[in-house]
């Protein structure tokens, strides 16, 4: 007898427990956007769930591709967009820099102290981010980026929903790659 088939979205979180697309519909643009960034940050936290040392595991060689790697990225672009473009504060990226572009990536190694820094960082840069967003008095709040120019917070929510989404994607093939986990 073989066992029934399973859609791959069901196998990684039963979706009677998944409430990370509950918000509704109709809401305000405000908190459309809030609610969906925030469900594409809680993707890449359940991607990584249960996880250490496999944390820093590479895709496939010669890439250094990792959900570490991830974790720290997406810490250093949350920095970027909500502390230095839109708050215009002198915040140097923690991972990577001038001298070491690719250390988000590179340097994220199977050390304990390395993860936790990792998940400290970027749970400072979320809510300094959803603190920003929060007081904001409109999405059209504007900062000067060398990049794209004058930015609205509208679009950085935008792009972080896309930046996010894009790179849950990766954590998906890196997780299922790890330990068979699949899904949303």
């Amino acid at each position: 007898m073989t066992s029934p088939r399973s859609r791959r979205a069901q196998l990684f979180i039963d979706a009677e427990r998944d409430s990370r697309f509950s918000s509704s519909a109709t809401v305000d643009e405000r908190t459309m956007l809030v609610d969906f960034l925030a469900a594409q940050r809680t993707t890449l936290e359940l991607k990584c769930a249960g996880l250490e040392a496999e944390l820093s595991r590479r895709s496939v060689a010669p890439s250094t591709l990792s959900l570490l790697g991830l974790v720290r990225h997406l810490a250093d672009v949350e920095r970027r967009w909500f502390r230095q473009v839109l708050a215009g504060q002198d915040a140097p990226l923690r991972f990577s820099s001038a001298a070491n572009p690719d250390g988000d990536f590179d340097d994220a190694v199977a050390d304990p102290a390395v993860v936790a820094e990792a998940w400290e960082a970027w749970r400072a840069e979320v809510a300094f981010a959803e603190k920003f967003v929060a007081e904001a008095p409109d999405l059209d709040v504007a900062g000067e980026d060398a990049w794209r120019g004058p930015v609205s917070l509208r679009w950085v929510v935008i792009h972080m929903i896309e930046e996010y989404a894009r790179h849950n994607g990766h954590a998906d093939l890196l997780r299922e790659r790890i330990d068979g986990a699949r899904g949303m």
